[in-house]
């Protein structure tokens, strides 16, 4: 348990021994759970855990509870990692008031077989709740990430309950930069959904926080607008940093091996952040982060049974999937007798919005020689110039 504020305590779980989250999302620090317990006249948790920690949730709670009991359950989010302890609540405090909005209900019933008659508290768009001292706002977050999701403004200290925003992956306590994480969690979660983060933050603007207290990931407390400037450049679609990620798929090494001396070419030129990443063997969601932060990208593929090499092809879907906007993207190609990879990466980017393919497209038949090197080089050139 950890203490918020003198009366806000989070009661949530860290867990140590899970390596993949939502059965894709790779994990070297685990990941938090966290559940906020609001002491006043009467007392409201703030969501639950993940199944896989819901005694140790329980304890926690019980803890924090002193002998006293929860008078109402807030449920902001209805996915499992935070509404999987429900049932478990509800029998524990079988007269606690389950506090949510009508699409919260409707999805809870999907999950549960709950007898919701005479336990619930319907709420809408800036509506409140009184616990005693403290005042709970009601702020709907509809697609961030899920339609039931919703937000609580804390009037009296100031905290927001953020839901799944402002989350990380790791463990509260893990020892590494927030953003590097959390923007990792922000593009292959929330990332689809820019529009709806950019109508939330509106919906705050000019909020005074003292706390903003997310479902994962550490409470944050201090420079708060560097957090919320992060998502308002990150729900934009705008690139964060001046950079170029080389994201490649090669069979036998030769595409990586032309990929490597393209990175070489561009540093010479003083292109600045210049990243390489193998979709083969390198974390796939790390590549989608990376090429969200940055303003430029090249696509480096083997060609493949007249199309592209699968592991390409799974990270554009991915990009696609996410809303990838607003880039310049450069193309090389690799065949040793038909050539196919540029056509599909280019059929691939089709549909995804304010995207500059950049010429020449570089094609290799099998390994980097003179003519494709020199190629390589006026892409290097292009991709410099006017930085």
């Amino acid at each position: 348990m950890e203490k918020v504020t003198d009366k806000i305590i989070n009661v949530g779980v860290n867990d140590r021994e899970i390596t993949l989250f939502e059965s894709q999302y790779e994990l070297e620090k685990g990941m938090a759970y966290n559940s906020y317990v609001i002491q006043d006249e009467k007392i409201a948790v703030m969501d639950t855990v993940d199944p896989r920690a819901t005694q140790e949730w329980l304890s926690n709670l019980e803890k924090a509870l002193a002998g006293r009991v929860a008078d109402y359950l807030v449920i902001q989010h209805m996915e499992p990692d935070h509404a999987g302890s429900l049932l478990s609540f509800t029998q524990k405090f079988p007269n606690a008031k389950l506090v949510g909005n009508a699409k919260t209900f409707q999805i809870m019933q999907q999950f549960f077989d709950i007898e919701l008659e005479g336990r619930t508290i319907v709420v809408k768009e800036g509506d409140t709740l009184q616990l005693g001292v403290h005042t709970l706002q009601f702020i709907m977050a509809p697609m961030v990430h899920w339609p039931e999701v919703m937000v609580t403004y804390e009037q009296s200290e100031k905290v927001l309950f953020s839901a799944d925003g402002f989350g990380k992956f790791g463990t509260r306590d893990a020892d590494e930069d927030w953003t590097c994480e959390a923007r990792r969690y922000y593009m292959n979660i929330c990332g689809k959904y820019g529009m709806q983060v950019q109508n939330l933050l509106k919906k705050l603007s000019g909020v005074e926080l003292t706390a903003i207290c997310p479902l994962h990931g550490p409470v944050l407390m201090e420079n708060l607008n560097y957090y919320i400037d992060k998502y308002a450049v990150w729900s934009s679609y705008e690139p964060e940093d001046k950079g170029i990620l080389i994201a490649h798929a090669s069979i036998h090494g030769n595409t990586a091996a032309a990929a490597q001396r393209l990175k070489e070419l561009l540093e010479a030129k003083g292109a600045g952040k210049v990243v390489i990443t193998d979709l083969c063997r390198e974390d796939l969601h790390e590549a989608v982060e990376d090429a969200f932060r940055y303003d430029r990208l090249v696509l480096a593929a083997s060609s493949y049974d007249a199309g592209v090499f699968p592991p390409m092809e799974d990270f554009l879907n991915h990009l696609k999937a996410k809303n990838y906007q607003k880039r310049t993207v450069g193309l090389v190609e690799n065949g040793s007798w038909a050539p196919t990879a540029a056509k599909t990466m280019r059929g691939l980017l089709e549909g995804m919005k304010e995207l500059t393919i950049v010429e020449p497209v570089v094609t290799i038949k099998s390994t980097l020689k003179e003519d494709s090197l020199g190629e390589l080089k006026k892409l290097a050139d292009v991709l410099t110039a006017n930085q």
